[in-house]
């Protein structure tokens, strides 16, 4: 695992044996901080990213969301409104688990992006997801329309910064 201090963030970055990122684990930290500072997440705050596999993905599924089978992201936001500590300390905002795997296979399919159906390279399709699991941990989602265009919207000016 690495720590990756980008003020007022620490990313914790790791990948599970065998997982390999199409992009730089600096890189990956450098677009959540970003992500955290366009969603107005509280700070200074940390976040773990973790990179792992479609079985580890399947797991976490069914134990927590009750789905069979892999997904591409999983967010576990840490934080709930109101919460407080006291001066000085930095909360853990949340943990993002992301399948590799998935992510280069939907890439590879052409079913990646924001609608399934965008041909991209692996490394757009792992930013999304970085952005989009961000983005639920700071309390979004995209259940409604109405939140998915706000949602949506947000992803896509976040990875169009550089």
């Amino acid at each position: 695992m690495a720590s990756i201090y980008l003020p007022p963030w620490r990313i914790d970055v790791s990948s599970r044996p065998g997982v390999v990122s199409p992009v730089p684990l600096r890189t990956l930290a450098r677009l959540a901080a970003r992500a955290l500072d366009t969603a107005g997440a509280p700070s200074p705050g940390s976040l773990a990213l973790i990179l792992t596999d479609d079985a580890e993905l399947a797991t976490l599924n069914e134990q927590h969301m009750g789905h069979a089978g892999p997904t591409d992201v999983l967010s576990f936001p840490m934080l709930t409104a109101g919460f407080a500590l006291p001066p000085g300390r930095r909360p853990h905002l949340g943990d993002i688990v992301i399948s590799v795997e998935r992510a280069v296979q939907q890439a590879a399919d052409g079913r990646g992006g924001q609608t399934s159906d965008v041909q991209w390279s692996a490394t757009d399709e792992l930013r999304l997801l970085v952005v989009h699991g961000v983005l639920h941990v700071c309390g979004m989602d995209h259940a409604e329309p109405q939140d998915n265009a706000v949602m949506r919207a947000l992803e896509k000016r976040i990875l169009a910064e550089q």
